[in-house]
């Protein structure tokens, strides 16, 4: 299984960006639990602490295709580093505002602020891939491997977290992650040998959100968006209404951990079935792994319930990043990739919104039923729409 993944880093420059824009996005996994965490210390309220990471994730959503085209027309460099230290600048905000008991809006207002200037760093590191590896097959191989590089962040970044903040202090988790951010980011930024170049004729022509592949992969990613958001808050209250909050953290651990397991695998595959048909029979996959997570009762039973509905996140996820390598122009490559960061992002805002509301009126169990329904509604749209899927080498087979 290793073995489809060795040669990926025989190229000049590949590890030292990979290493780099991994530690830069550890805090994906990081900062919406960590501030879900702090603001329920604070207010008592999952309500309220589901609202202000939304705001955050809302905010990332609108402004993640912008800070793409910017990529896109003036590089990597110039646009990550004043982002970066702008998003360490708003997230100290957002802890000081916590600390010293300023008046709740400034929560939200932080939040805007810290969603405003954070990166879809995951679409940066996809970009160079395309760009080393264009027109080779190995980009499927490459793909797969960020995403377990994903799920490896979304496995021990929860656990983390969750015990910094649950046994050290409250900030503690989101000091971590916003260290992660500063020195993994202006690593990555710092590798200039394997940046994407920039292409002055052609970067004002068009957005990627006309196209309607992309248009319904977002679509789907927002409705995914949403499983994730609210699986995420649900089960940190499932723990601690089962007596074991400090355990949240491994329960979402185990969630990535089936997603890792099964993106190791798929990557290491060679597929002969089209990727729009890998896509659909996914998420069909995805939804049918949510049903048993509404009716386990036992924190231990749901560690493995979560593993096993995870295995379909990375199949599910590589495919969507492969179509839309595929239907996106390659001058407007990082722009459409952060469409799909941005769907996530509306999607986890709204489930994490949701997740807290359903979970304070009905409790935790039943609040899955939300998730469930998200599930439903992305293989529902990815399967109506699946024509629309259709990439430049599919249409010459068919």
């Amino acid at each position: 299984m290793v073995g489809p993944y060795r040669g990926l880093f025989s190229m000049p420059g590949v590890k030292g960006f990979v290493i780099a824009g991994f530690v830069g996005r550890m805090p994906m996994s990081m900062l919406g639990i960590g501030i879900v965490l702090l603001i329920e210390e604070l207010t008592g309220s999952y309500a309220t602490a589901g609202a202000v990471a939304a705001t955050v994730s809302v905010s990332f959503a609108v402004a993640a295709p912008l800070s793409g085209r910017l990529v896109d027309r003036f590089g990597q460099a110039r646009v990550v580093v004043p982002l970066t230290l702008a998003h360490g600048a708003t997230l100290t905000g957002l802890m000081l505002c916590a600390e010293f008991g300023a008046p709740r809006w400034t929560l939200f207002a932080t939040g805007v602020a810290v969603g405003a200037t954070a990166l879809s760093l995951g679409s940066l590191v996809r970009a160079r891939w395309s760009h080393l590896l264009a027109g080779s097959s190995r980009l499927h191989t490459a793909f797969s491997f960020e995403s377990v590089a994903d799920e490896m962040i979304f496995v021990a970044g929860p656990a983390l977290v969750t015990a910094l903040a649950t046994m050290i202090n409250p900030y503690a988790g989101l000091v971590v992650a916003l260290v992660s951010t500063i020195v993994g980011t202006l690593a990555f930024a710092l590798q200039r040998r394997t940046e994407p170049p920039i292409r002055p004729r052609e970067r004002r022509s068009g957005t990627p959100i006309t196209i309607p592949g992309v248009a319904l992969m977002s679509a789907v990613f927002l409705a995914m968006g949403a499983v994730f958001g609210s699986v995420d808050l649900v089960t940190v209250a499932f723990a601690e209404e089962h007596g074991a909050k400090p355990a949240a953290g491994l329960l979402l651990a185990a969630f990535a951990g089936g997603s890792l397991v099964s993106g190791l695998w798929y990557g290491a595959r060679s597929w002969k079935i089209s990727l729009r048909a890998r896509f659909v029979r996914a998420l069909g996959t995805f939804a049918v792994g949510i049903i048993p997570i509404m009716l386990v009762d036992d924190v231990r039973i749901m560690a493995g319930v979560l593993f096993l509905a995870g295995l379909s996140i990375s199949p599910t996820v590589i495919t969507g990043y492969s179509l839309t390598e595929q239907l996106v122009p390659a001058h407007l490559l990082t722009e459409g990739m952060a469409w799909i960061s941005t769907a996530v992002g509306f999607g986890v805002a709204l489930g994490a919104w949701a997740g807290g509301r359903l979970t304070d009126a009905f409790g935790a169990s039943n609040a899955y039923g939300f998730s469930f329904a998200c599930a439903l509604l992305a293989v529902t749209i990815g399967a109506a729409g699946h024509v629309w899927l259709r990439t430049p080498v599919a249409r010459q087979e068919s």
